[in-house]
């Protein structure tokens, strides 16, 4: 059967694509290599779906290890690329790891199985529905996959194709392995993970806050989490310079925000004002005596 790209197919490749072309590890060259991990981790949303074996596939269910979650689709070239290693760390850490594939923007099931099959896929795998997705905050871009400690608390998110070992060393961190010279930094949520925590960033893409004073900065910031984004992302502004740093939308209306702030508008003087006299009644009559 042909194929039929979804309409956002080729935003989520070429997205991809780009992606997988930044550097895996946070690390300068000739520095001690890092991983990064959020310092107050949120809990995962959970969700109950059918696998292609017809079992259920919950995060629950998977309590104590460390999951991957990896969000992809068939089609996409970056996520077909990276599933053989995926097998390859499920077979590893089985016992401690458990992986879980979400198909998004698929929904041949016939053609997944059969994907699933040819790639022998050793893990749960199961369609995403649109609510899941925009729990994890859209999925702007194929392959995204969520790192979970034993918990069930999202430590870190991975957009685009990833060199296998950066997910392996996080693995091993996670489970207390040795990871060799790889130090483990921690980083503040400000909407990386969850777009609802982007109320709690300084700095936004592709807005230039250097001209406002700290008071000016904090009335900016309080109106990004405040107004909405008139763009179909339905999300505020704020959160939207997040998720999509290409939104012209978003990027002018932060712009509008800041230059009303850092060049506000004078008061109308006293001056302007017309004068009292021209507009006060004539003084009554003295009465005769």
């Amino acid at each position: 059967m042909k194929r039929i790209l979804h309409p956002g197919a080729v935003l989520f490749l070429v997205t991809s694509v780009i992606l997988c072309l930044f550097p895996c590890f946070s690390a300068a060259q000739d520095e001690q290599p890092a991983i990064r991990f959020v310092r107050n981790p949120d809990a995962a949303p959970d969700f109950k779906l059918t696998g292609l074996d017809g079992k259920s596939v919950t995060l629950a269910g998977s309590h104590g290890k460390v999951i991957l979650l990896n969000f992809w689709a068939s089609w996409c070239g970056p996520c077909r690329a990276e599933i053989p290693d995926l097998v390859e760390l499920q077979n590893k850490y089985k016992d401690r790891l458990q992986i879980l594939g979400l198909v998004v923007d698929d929904d041949d099931q016939d053609a997944i199985k059969e994907f699933a099959e040819k790639f022998r896929i050793n893990y749960p795998v199961a369609l995403a529905t649109n609510e899941i997705r925009m729990q994890y905050g859209g999925i702007a871009a194929l392959p995204t996959s969520f790192v979970l400690d034993a918990e069930g608390r999202i430590v870190q998110k991975h957009e685009g194709l990833r060199d296998p070992v950066l997910y392996e060393t996080e693995i091993r961190s996670l489970l207390g392995l040795p990871i060799g010279n790889v130090k483990v930094e921690t980083f503040e949520d400000t909407g990386q993970i969850f777009l609802k925590n982007a109320e709690r960033a300084s700095e936004l893409p592709g807005v230039d806050l250097s001209k406002l004073t700290p008071e000016q900065k904090t009335v900016a910031l309080h109106k990004f989490n405040a107004e909405s984004c008139t763009c179909p992302c339905k999300y505020t502004l704020a959160q939207c310079r997040v998720l999509d740093r290409d939104c012209q939308i978003s990027k002018a209306a932060t712009a509008k925000i800041v230059a009303a702030l850092a060049h506000p508008h004078p008061a109308p003087s006293k001056s302007a004002v017309p004068a009292k006299s021209s507009l006060a009644a004539p003084p009554a009559k003295e009465k005769e005596n």
